[in-house]
């Protein structure tokens, strides 16, 4: 069934109640039959029948082709960062566009990406040193893998290839990377996938698969991977990655000796350590950096989607000093580290970085962030009351629910709860990422109080809504 583009209200004004100006010259009335030619998330036979097409955006604030308005509780995919239409970022684009947009990334780099990695290092943890610039997450963590291999190969370690990864973990889409994510439900459709990772549990402390309990449980989950690493043999291993905070699992949050355990096995075995935080970091967590959220500073540290604040694409690969000086030496027999892509270092992706670390930093939105987040935690434990909020898992503003059916026994629901209470919130006007079991909240750095006290009385509502339907 067709359904009908309606043109908005042209004299609606952006950020208030109905719907901007929106140009909708280009959406035909056919809008469901021209769907057909492009692919999405999801399977394009349900998707066509209630799509979800999105034609402005301002602040946290975006509207669909219909006009309706949704309240951006996700940053887009935690990419927004800023929120949408930042005038500094749209300025600082504009007036690159029109110096420089590209340079010959054959033959060498410009001043705007050297400004770059230059800043990211002042603001970085620990001896991070130095910098790829790429264009996309997949892309930081697949150079981030040939940098270990490359960096064991120069150092004289060739044996050492093997990736340690966790399962319900999510690193990108192309092949190295979706090799070391643990979703099954995405890796099956692609194999077989490339050799050399290895896969352990997470820290899943509300459901532990060893079926302990913290603290007492003895950090398994951790001491396990030392187990891992002695049973494929240390000569062969060559990184471990791990986000912070995992997301796809559900927004697992690791206990506070996870990652500083991590960190001295890795030393103790010359294994690089790898963090990825495509989505913690560039402020998510309440740092600018999850590493300085936990305290520990990774080998390779892989940043994007936010750092770009979602206006063009941009991400980076960090690495500590002795790995950046492994790869300085002789051509002859040094050479280098062999990765490239063509919008590495682009000029208007770096200027657009620089200005958005600029807009965090000079704003403090670090600070922002730990204490919007803190509201927000606080608005989820009030929902508490309705006995479906098994366990709340986050930091800053990016956290995530677990439903239950009974949040005693920790039984989960028949159906799948999470799902059903997402598109309630979407049907509501509120954009979150939700899983059969699961919700996650990821709001712009820069989002104010009566913007989160609007996404908790939308999300209460859906989920009110909801739970009068389910058994």
């Amino acid at each position: 069934m067709e359904q009908a583009v309606t043109q908005p209200d042209s004299a609606t004004k952006p950020g208030l109640t109905g719907s901007p100006a929106v140009d909708l010259t280009d959406v035909e009335t056919t809008l469901t039959e021209n769907l057909r030619h492009l692919f999405v998330r999801s399977q394009m036979t349900d998707f066509v029948k209630d799509p979800l097409v999105m034609a402005k955006a301002e602040g946290v604030y975006y509207w669909d082709v219909h006009g309706k308005k949704y309240l951006d509780a996700l940053s887009g995919i935690y990419t927004a960062s800023l929120g949408h239409g930042h005038p500094k970022i749209l300025k600082a684009i504009a007036e690159q566009m029109e110096q420089l947009h590209f340079s010959p990334v054959m033959h060498g780099t410009n001043p705007v990406a050297v400004r770059l990695a230059k800043r990211i290092i002042e603001l970085a943890p620990g001896d991070l040193w130095g910098v790829k610039l790429l264009s996309g997450g997949s892309e930081a963590t697949e150079a981030a893998f040939k940098m270990a291999r490359q960096y064991h190969k120069l150092t004289g370690n060739a044996t050492k290839y093997k990736i340690i990864a966790r399962y319900q973990s999510w690193h990108g889409s192309t092949y190295g990377s979706l090799s070391a994510s643990g979703l099954t439900s995405r890796r099956t459709q692609s194999e077989p996938l490339t050799q050399g990772f290895v896969h352990v549990f997470p820290p899943t402390c509300y459901r532990c698969p060893f079926g302990k309990e913290y603290p007492t449980c003895e950090l398994t989950c951790a001491t396990l991977i030392e187990d891992v690493i002695r049973g494929e043999g240390p000569e062969t291993v060559a990184a471990i990655i791990v986000e912070p905070i995992g997301h796809t699992g559900g927004i697992i949050d690791p206990p506070d000796e996870y990652l500083p355990m991590l960190r001295e096995m890795c030393d103790r075995h010359n294994i690089l350590l790898i963090f990825d935080e495509v989505i913690t970091g560039t402020g998510r967590t309440g740092e600018l950096f999850a590493a300085e959220t936990f305290g520990v500073t990774p080998d390779l540290l892989c940043l994007g989607k936010g750092m770009s604040g979602g206006y063009v694409p941009l991400s980076a690969l960090i690495c500590r000093k002795h790995v950046a000086e492994a790869f300085w030496g002789n051509s002859s027999e040094n050479p280098g580290f062999v990765e490239g892509h063509t919008f590495e270092g682009n000029p208007v992706s770096a200027a657009c970085g620089l200005a958005v670390l600029d807009e965090i930093v000079s704003n403090d939105l670090c600070a922002n962030a730990r204490e919007m987040g803190a509201r927000l935690r606080a608005g989820l434990e009030h929902l508490r009351k309705y006995n479906i909020i098994g366990d709340i898992r986050g930091k800053g503003l990016f956290l995530g629910v677990e439903y239950v059916r009974d949040a005693a026994t920790k039984k989960q629901f028949e159906v799948p709860i999470g799902q059903l209470i997402g598109k309630r919130c979407l049907h509501n006007g509120l954009l979150t990422r939700f899983d059969p079991h699961w919700m996650a909240f990821g709001p712009a750095l820069n989002i104010s109080a009566e913007q989160i006290d609007e996404m908790l009385q939308l999300y209460e509502k859906s989920m009110v809504e909801v739970l009068a339907t389910v058994n």
